[in-house]
């Protein structure tokens, strides 16, 4: 069982946050062992399934992705033909040359046909500046519907940089929700990874409202929601939706496969419901103008996510926007929809149970197969960035733990009775690499929480920034967990002070570790009596590449964005700053100056 196993990367052992090494019960085993359709129920079944894979590897000579790094080589052990991506050949005796380019590529030997991808050792250097850390559906302007929209994300952007001297936004992820009532309220449980999210529309902004007669103009103001205490999506979304119908010219609609999929999942959503593993399985195609419709939403969206990312640009700023990518797909939404063999799509992620967590998480979200990915040339990870980072300047891969493995939770089991699943890292971080660097982007993992310490590592020899926030910079090993100065910070990280899913600086330093933070801001040197000005203070002292504050943080907002492991409990992803973007940019000035002063510096 235990060969089985990891000949398909399931773990039957894994050390816990404790340093405990905890043996995984075999009854998980066998049920995550079948999301890959592998019976091993009984010894018998178990013995065929490990012929099967001994014969698999008999009959492939080499992997069916191979990701390399430049100037390195490989044996095929035989002859080859490279094809490579310019549409050139290289003849290869038996090892590859270590001259090959940059991109992705195709290997052909006599019996194989295999991806290739070239990656770069290292990213370039992250120039050093600060910004701001955005929920953008918080930011919302005298001329937004309800929420903030991507013309406010423009909007922050420029001014931002033209009278904060910021170089950097971080943004919550913007991909598709599903669209139908209720509608999700949670950036990182998305219908797709791949598309964007109308409800950030700004409709008023469109060619074609601009195009419109008077009177469709003013049918469609007056559709506008009033701005309410709680943001309430739905009410935004059933404005939205009726002005871009007012707006959408029909007619032919240009989209390739992959969108027309989802523009169809989205037609038939309108009608059967979001999950469509409920749908009928004798349903009809759904009306063709409804699917053009949402194709042409989808393309408003690119073009104002352009023009968000030229603004941030044309404004000076010295890196623009960095867009955040969160760690999977609602189980029966577009992307499952579309390619539901690359995912377990019965099985959630999660985490096993820990100091925070004595039960373990469930997200919800079902995990890519990492066979699959190898068999496809990761084409699923590959859509995924190249969906960001075509409109983005940088991007944060929420939980980048799983680039390592991710704890799977087999149907019908508690998050407790999970197992890890390991991927290639080597690949993933090759892929996302390659693909950055053709972009641009600079990369930030989040591992924050317990992750290996070969995950941090390796992500800063990638010339990849991980993630520094200051109420956890502690040094665990010594007695009593001393808080680290931010002089001994890493520089190769994006530091903060807190997170959306942390307590607000305000409400933080009111709490029981506010005492703490006087000593250390004591021995920096600053006055501690305005604790949440002294953070920023303490956070303008890093080395760090990044440095960035909320907007929260900065006026003193108490409430918090979201809080773990509640639903009706608190109004997550409802709060709206306290005050209008118009009104913004004056009141944070004071507090950010320490962050406009600190001294540039470029990451080793």
């Amino acid at each position: 069982m235990a060969r089985l196993a990891d000949a398909w990367g399931v773990a039957t052992r894994y050390e816990n946050s404790d340093q405990q090494e905890v043996t995984v019960e075999t009854d998980v085993v066998v049920k995550v062992l079948a999301q890959f359709g592998v019976d091993a129920s009984t010894p018998d079944s178990v013995a065929r399934e490990l012929a099967l894979v001994e014969r698999r590897r008999a009959e492939q000579a080499l992997p069916q992705t191979i990701v390399l790094r430049e100037q390195e080589t490989y044996d095929l052990r035989g002859p080859a033909t490279v094809e490579l991506e310019d549409g050139g050949t290289v003849e290869v005796r038996r090892h590859l040359p270590d001259t090959l380019p940059l991109g992705w590529h195709r290997i052909r030997t006599a019996t194989q046909t295999v991806t290739l991808a070239v990656a770069p050792r290292t990213l370039p250097d992250v120039p050093s500046t600060w910004g701001w850390m955005l929920q953008l559906y918080a930011a919302r302007s005298k001329d937004s519907w309800g929420m903030g929209d991507f013309a406010d994300l423009a909007t922050v952007a420029r001014r931002s940089s033209q009278e904060l001297d910021a170089g950097v936004v971080l943004v919550n992820p913007v991909q598709a929700p599903s669209l139908t009532h209720p509608v999700e309220r949670s950036p990182y449980s998305p219908t797709s990874r791949r598309f964007a999210n109308p409800l950030y529309l700004r409709v008023t902004d469109t060619a074609e409202f601009l195009q419109a007669c008077p009177r469709t103009r003013q049918l469609i103001r007056d559709l506008r929601p009033a701005d309410e205490d709680l943001i309430d999506y739905d009410a935004i979304w059933s404005a939205k939706k009726q002005a871009l119908e007012l707006l959408f010219p029909g007619g032919e609609i240009e989209m390739d496969a992959d969108l027309e999929s989802f523009a169809t999942y989205c037609a038939l959503a309108e009608i059967h419901g979001s999950d469509w593993r409920t749908w009928p399985a004798d349903r009809a195609e759904p009306p063709a103008d409804r699917v053009a419709f949402h194709a042409w939403v989808q393309h408003l969206c690119t073009r104002q996510l352009q023009d968000v990312r030229l603004a941030a640009h044309e404004a000076g700023m010295t890196i623009g926007v960095i867009h955040d990518l969160p760690v999977g797909v609602h189980p029966g939404g577009a992307d499952t929809f579309s390619d539901p063999d690359s995912f377990a799509i019965d099985v959630t992620v999660g985490a096993p149970p820990d100091a925070f967590s004595a039960d373990g998480q469930g997200w919800g979200l079902p995990p890519w197969r990492p066979d699959k990915l190898v068999e496809s040339g990761y084409r699923p990870f590959r859509q995924v960035l190249r969906s960001v980072l075509k409109h983005a300047d940088g991007i944060r891969i929420d939980h980048v733990a799983g680039l390592w493995r991710l704890w799977w939770i087999p149907p019908g089991e508690p998050p407790s009775r999970g197992t890890y699943v390991y991927y290639d890292a080597d690949a993933m971080l090759g892929v996302l690499a390659l693909e950055a660097y053709r972009a641009g982007a600079v990369v930030v993992g989040e591992d924050l929480g317990t992750v290996e310490p070969v995950v941090t590592k390796t992500l800063q020899e990638n010339g990849m920034l991980t993630s520094a926030v200051l109420y956890f910079q502690r040094d665990y090993y010594a007695d009593g967990h001393p808080l680290i100065p931010p002089s001994r910070w890493n520089p190769k990280a994006m530091a903060s002070i807190s997170t959306h899913d942390l307590p607000t600086a305000a409400t933080f330093f009111a709490g029981e570790d506010g005492p703490d933070f006087d000593e250390l801001m004591r021995a920096e040197g600053i006055d501690p009596r305005d604790r949440v000005a002294g953070a920023h203070e303490l956070l303008a002292q890093a080395p760090c590449a990044l440095v960035l504050t909320s907007p929260q943080d900065a006026l003193r907002e108490t409430r918090q964005p979201n809080v773990p492991g509640t639903i009706d409990e608190h109004p997550n992803w409802r709060i709206p700053l306290p005050v209008p973007l118009e009104e913004f940019f004056p009141l944070v000035r004071d507090i950010t100056r320490p962050l406009r002063q600190r001294k540039p510096e470029t990451t080793a």
